[in-house]
């Protein structure tokens, strides 16, 4: 398969390349600042011209986009827009713009996270873009044409991101580097659709 990673020089996406690449699959690495394309996902003209740059993928994969964490009583209106545009929007409009790159039956898969479910402090706007995603994953599948599948990756903080964020989660336990690559090829090799993937 031709697959296109955004986000796959991150602490999750390398992990996730590195799997596909092992398995024989052409791999492209789209990021903000490196990888084989660039991209900024709060961008749909950068989004567009990315996807022209590489043409047809047999799937799509969005491990990117970010949110702000901060206190409720210090967030603003413009600090909400950074996760709208990025984390959300950014992820709709590779859906929206990436379905027409693909080839029939082919899969995208989004990234979101345990946020959605179990939030935790100083990340209301983070828990309300991921929540959003998982409503429109669900929508987007009735309506989406060419046999296309869509899911999101819903995972809780991951192995390699424990030390960095285990004060914001206490009591969690981290999900293993293994079931988090898991999830991802349960998208893009199985056979869901408007599929929730929720690794805890």
């Amino acid at each position: 398969m031709k697959i296109l990673i955004i986000g796959g020089n991150g602490t999750i996406g390398r992990r996730v390349s590195e799997h596909f690449k092992k398995e024989d699959h052409e791999v492209i690495i789209g990021g903000r600042t490196s990888g084989d394309a660039t991209v900024d996902i709060a961008d749909s003209a950068s989004i567009k011209a990315m996807f022209e740059s590489i043409g047809k993928l047999d799937a799509i994969l969005c491990i990117a986009g970010e949110a702000k964490w901060a206190p409720f009583n210090d967030l603003s209106e413009e600090d909400y827009y950074i996760g709208l545009k990025s984390k959300l929007m950014g992820q709709v409009n590779v859906v929206r713009i990436g379905r027409h790159y693909l080839e029939p039956n082919g899969s995208i898969t989004l990234s979101t996270g345990i946020l959605a479910d179990d939030p935790v402090i100083k990340t209301t706007s983070a828990a309300m873009v991921n929540g959003a995603i998982h409503s429109f994953v669900k929508a987007v599948d009735l309506e989406i044409e060419n046999g296309i599948r869509v899911n999101v990756v819903s995972l809780g903080v991951v192995q390699d991101a424990y030390e960095k964020y285990k004060s914001y989660f206490p009591g969690h336990s981290p999900v293993s580097m293994a079931k988090t690559v898991n999830a991802y090829v349960r998208s893009v090799q199985g056979r869901g659709r408007g599929e929730i993937i929720r690794f805890y």
